[in-house]
């Protein structure tokens, strides 16, 4: 048996959680929100999607975006954005660790039955 949880950020609805945040890592990783969006296996328009959902829930722009040109344009996190991911996952991490010690505490003397 597991422990299994969803944890999110909710302001003014569902507004930043662990999609979103993968998706803001994809873009410091590659550049773009369209590559980040092809290494999840998710469509640009879905990514967009989210992005934009969150940034009207949080009231700031989570991307700094660059247009077309000779280069390809190319999205970067804004400071609010690198900040808002330090500490979710900051957050996600400290959540894990307590709630895998609560399940423990009580489900540590629970048999499988197929065991």
């Amino acid at each position: 048996m597991r422990l299994k949880y969803k944890l999110w950020l909710d302001y003014r609805g569902r507004a930043f959680g662990d999609g979103p945040a993968r998706l803001l890592d994809g873009v410091e990783q590659w550049g773009s929100l369209r590559k980040a969006a092809q290494e999840l296996g998710m469509s640009y328009n879905k990514a967009w999607r989210i992005l934009h959902a969150a940034e009207e829930r949080l009231g700031f722009p989570l991307l700094d975006r660059s247009v077309g040109g000779t280069l390809g344009g190319g999205s970067q996190l804004t400071p609010e954005a690198q900040d808002l991911v330090r500490r979710y996952r900051a957050l996600a991490a400290e959540a894990a660790e307590t709630l895998e010690a609560v399940f423990e505490k009580h489900f540590s003397d629970w048999k499988d039955p197929a065991e």
